[in-house]
């Protein structure tokens, strides 16, 4: 028969019996279901919102634990209320009449600025309280305390209109100092010093984002924080503009100034010199507002200056030009 060459057909094998087979049993699907929820930020442990996670649980349990100790201290600091402490700051402060509220010393402390503070207390009847190392460390937060520490209500801040109007009544012409936002106390303590060294009138200071007469400013200082007066401004805009109504001239110091501060002409005249914050340096509105913007020539090696130091040399620059004018 044509075609048939003998070869077998497909023929299916014995046992072949076609139906179902082995297939994945799901496996696919499954793997293709929703894991649940994406986890937050802060809990996956690559992310950076998880070190900073952490790093906000480690100051919390460091705060919580300054808090336990406080706790446990001899020394509560009312509301309202604050503590200096160090052995120049206490008795500057109590030399300039600050009111004191208790005093709080080491049994082992012999120093005759201690001895001054215990008779002045003593006079004015505030109590004054034998206490530990561990009890001034805790209530200072670790601060050099030197084994004495006053309480005295919170630093009394002047008002602007009665700073200018102080100091333009003095026989020199009057030099006022601003700083525009620098948020360090070590700093504000700083220029306090170098204002009482060099015969400035009194100190300006924004409300917001600055740094105020706190009790770093006031160890910092060295007792000029009692003797200097600082006035806390809403608006520093503002306030450099009721100086400049009053006669002041106001000079900004910044790294792009328009002259060496040496070249300053206006030293001998009534005087507001305001300071930025190291870095951004001054606000722009403040800068708008300065009569002249002088800057401090510098080493190349070195960026810039700190506000502290910066209002320091000029202080000084200003009162060398007033000293050799008057002579």
């Amino acid at each position: 028969m044509a075609g048939n060459d003998g070869r077998r057909g497909a023929v299916r094998k014995p046992g072949s019996k076609k139906g179902a087979t082995v297939g994945t049993g799901g496996h696919s699907r499954r793997r293709l279901e929703g894991r649940g929820p994406t986890p937050k930020a802060e809990d996956r442990t690559y992310h950076p919102a998880h070190k900073r996670k952490i790093a906000r649980e480690k100051r919390e349990a460091q705060e919580a634990a300054i808090a336990r100790a406080r706790a446990k201290s001899s020394i509560k600091v009312p509301e309202g209320y604050e503590l200096i402490a160090g052995r120049n700051p206490v008795a500057e402060a109590v030399r300039a009449g600050v009111p004191l509220s208790r005093v709080f010393v080491m049994g082992n402390v012999k120093d005759d600025r201690v001895e001054e503070v215990v008779r002045q207390a003593t006079a004015l009847g505030a109590p004054v309280y034998e206490v530990t190392r561990r009890d001034l460390d805790v209530a200072t937060d670790g601060a050099v305390h030197q084994g004495v520490a006053v309480e005295v209500p919170a630093y009394e801040y002047s008002d602007v209109a009665d700073l200018i109007a102080d100091s333009v009544q003095q026989v020199n012409a009057p030099l006022l100092v601003a700083l525009d936002q620098v948020t360090d106390p070590h700093n504000v303590g700083a220029v306090l010093r170098s204002a009482g060294a060099f015969g400035a009138d009194g100190l300006i200071l924004p409300e917001r984002r600055s740094a105020g007469v706190t009790t770093t400013a006031w160890k910092v200082s060295a007792g000029a924080a009692a003797h200097v007066p600082v006035a806390r401004a809403t608006n520093l805009v503002r306030a450099l503009e009721d100086c400049k109504r009053a006669g002041f001239f106001v000079v900004g110091l910044d790294g792009g100034g328009d002259v060496e501060l040496r070249d300053l002409e206006l030293a001998t005249l009534p005087l507001v010199v305001v300071t930025g914050a190291e870095g951004s340096g001054l606000s722009r509105l403040v800068r708008e507002k300065c009569d002249q913007v002088v800057s401090i020539p510098i080493s190349s090696v070195v960026e810039s200056l700190n506000a502290a130091v910066a209002t320091g040399i000029a202080l000084y620059e200003v009162m060398s030009v007033r000293r050799a004018h008057e002579g």
